[in-house]
């Protein structure tokens, strides 16, 4: 009996490893992270990784390469991506690369109401919510006080005085911002396609006539705070987080927010269409809306996110530049990107071509 019993208890455990190991290996899986750099920082990685057994495959991208690799593959390859909130709707309803957020496994209390609602509305299709916010900023102006201190908005980058010592991207910010600070409307004109063309034929022979004043239409961070710190770019459009660290080596340099605004972005949290793993996207969400979690975010992306109560993490000098830069009167005067209309791009694609291959 003795044996016959040991027997069953071997037995008995050997089903019951067998049960939790077939347990885990339901519960957890590979999250497949299409994502901005600094937004899934090494160490908040390893935490999520220890604390639910998940892992974690991040690919770090932008924009332009997230819809296009989504496109590419009808939603797949991926199990949460983050683009920016402009960037869900559009393209959403021209080539259905994303699938609807069941917000009932997000905790929704973790984020700035505010910011919550905002996006849930931006990212709304057909009735279906497709996005959360995570990280948001602006972008605006990047200038050398000492050398360009005229350089208070979009447009100031074509004065005679900084000639040859600008820098900007060829992309959507660029001719978003220079319109405004023409004292067009852009955003008024994204439902009207003839509209928006009429403001956008304007913007492009603005940024024709302004060539001669570019050192270089930068592409990366890196290649932009090199120019910058060389003293071979005085005055640059750029992200706010571009100028704050730049700010930390030389107090001449800091983020200017335009006259005519700074233009706010969020970044947000999709589920591609053919995602396999939505539980461990859920699970990533609510694990990175924790404020302290957040406030690591910050930390290394340089950002503020919707973490309600996350600042209350952010470095006493983070929030030192953030309130230069950004008075009550800069922060009220944001253009926030509203969703992009289909269409849209084919338009900017053009006038984009078309500046580069200006003499």
């Amino acid at each position: 009996m003795t044996l016959l019993a040991n027997r069953l208890k071997l037995a008995t455990s050997v089903v019951a490893l067998t049960i939790a190991g077939l347990a885990q290996t339901a519960s957890a899986d590979t999250l497949r992270l299409l994502t901005w750099g600094g937004y899934a920082p090494e160490d908040v990685v390893a935490a999520f990784e220890a604390e639910t057994g998940h892992t974690v495959e991040v690919t770090k991208s932008n924009n332009e390469e997230m819809i296009a690799k989504l496109r590419a593959t009808g939603g797949g390859g991926f199990d949460l991506a983050q683009p920016s909130q402009d960037r869900i709707a559009g393209p959403q309803a021209e080539f259905g690369i994303y699938k609807p957020m069941d917000l009932s496994k997000i905790d929704e209390s973790q984020f700035i109401p505010s910011m919550l609602a905002a996006t849930k509305g931006n990212t709304t299709v057909d009735g279906e919510v497709y996005g959360v916010p995570h990280v948001w900023g602006t972008s605006g102006l990047v200038v050398d006080t000492a050398k360009a201190p005229g350089v208070k908005d979009y447009t100031d980058l074509c004065n005679a005085d900084v000639a040859g010592k600008v820098s900007y991207r060829l992309k959507r910010p660029t001719l978003i911002g220079f319109a405004f600070a023409m004292g067009l409307d852009p955003f008024a004109a994204y439902g009207d396609e003839a509209a928006y063309s009429a403001v956008m034929e304007k913007v492009e022979a603005k940024l024709k006539d302004c060539k001669p004043n570019v050192k270089t239409y930068w592409g990366g961070g890196d290649e932009l705070m090199n120019l910058v710190r060389s003293g071979e770019v005085v005055a640059s459009m750029a992200w706010d987080t571009g100028g704050w660290k730049l700010n930390a080596d030389n107090p001449d340099i800091t983020f200017v927010a335009p006259a005519s605004g700074a233009l706010g972005w969020i970044d947000t949290f999709v589920l591609p269409a053919k995602g396999g793993a939505d539980q461990a996207a859920y699970d990533w969400i609510n694990f990175v809306m924790r404020p302290e979690v957040a406030a690591q975010i910050t930390a290394v992306a340089g950002n503020f996110t919707a973490s309600k109560g996350a600042d209350e993490f952010a470095s006493d000098e983070l929030k030192a530049r953030y309130q230069a830069s950004f008075p009550p009167e800069a922060v009220d005067n944001i253009k926030w990107y509203p969703p992009v209309p289909a269409g849209l791009e084919v338009i900017e694609g053009g006038v984009l071509d078309r500046v580069q291959a200006a003499n």
